[in-house]
């Protein structure tokens, strides 16, 4: 009540508008690789969803919100927050739209083999059929 007495002054917080990509108005606007900001929605056990400003929410795979292992999408992001998605597949028949908030330019993640220093076994048809005996 106090702050309401005094005139002109705002108690509020400050507000900071936020814009999408000019130009990305439809999903047909949309192309595979485009980095483009976005607001999360809705958070699910399977993701989180994400508005680019298509008229149309884009999925985040669990599987795609970080570098590392995630287990719950509620540890990465939560609703309402700013993020930066890149467009990895357009499904315009099925309105659908896959995107990515990986840091691709971040080391890539290394198969569990190499973790560990171990030797990889090529257990592949073409390998086993390149050996004389048909054995690895």
């Amino acid at each position: 009540m106090a702050e309401l007495a005094k005139p002109g002054r705002d108690p509020r917080e400050q507000f900071e508008a936020f814009s999408f990509t000019e130009g990305v108005n439809s999903i047909s606007d949309l192309k595979v690789g485009m980095k483009l900001p976005g607001i999360v929605t809705n958070i699910t056990n399977f993701g989180a969803f994400v508005d680019i400003g298509v008229h149309q929410d884009g999925l985040v795979h669990l599987s795609q919100l970080a570098n590392h292992y995630v287990s719950d999408a509620h540890e990465v992001v939560k609703v309402q927050q700013k993020v930066l998605v890149t467009v990895i597949e357009v499904d315009e028949r099925r309105n659908r739209i896959s995107l990515s908030m990986r840091d691709e330019e971040k080391a890539a993640p290394r198969k569990r083999s190499e973790k560990r220093g171990e030797k990889v076994l090529e257990t592949d048809m073409a390998t086993k059929l390149s050996s004389p005996d048909g054995k690895i």
